[in-house]
């Protein structure tokens, strides 16, 4: 299992299906591949430790790497993240 340190850099809403979304975060540094799942760790605020499942990631057209999540982490956030672990 890969772990590494980076930070939301872009976040943007991928879809919007039977009132579940769907989000696309970018992250200035990332060890996930096209295809790969796992999750994105954060520490909120208050505290409270905040796992977010990757589902999938993507690259577009200009070569960012996208991880689609269903719960956006706001930019400027300082995240862990793991690839292969389910959080799913």
């Amino acid at each position: 299992m890969n772990e590494f340190a980076a930070v939301v850099m872009d976040i943007r809403e991928q879809s919007r299906l039977a009132g579940r979304q769907r989000w696309q975060m970018a992250l200035d540094r990332t060890e996930f591949a096209v295809g790969d799942r796992g999750v994105i760790e954060a520490i909120a605020r208050s505290g409270a430790r905040l796992e977010v499942p990757v589902l999938d990631v993507e690259v577009d057209d200009a070569g960012e790497v996208w991880h689609l999540v269903e719960k956006p982490l706001a930019a400027g956030t300082a995240v862990m993240g793991r690839v292969g672990e389910s959080g799913v």
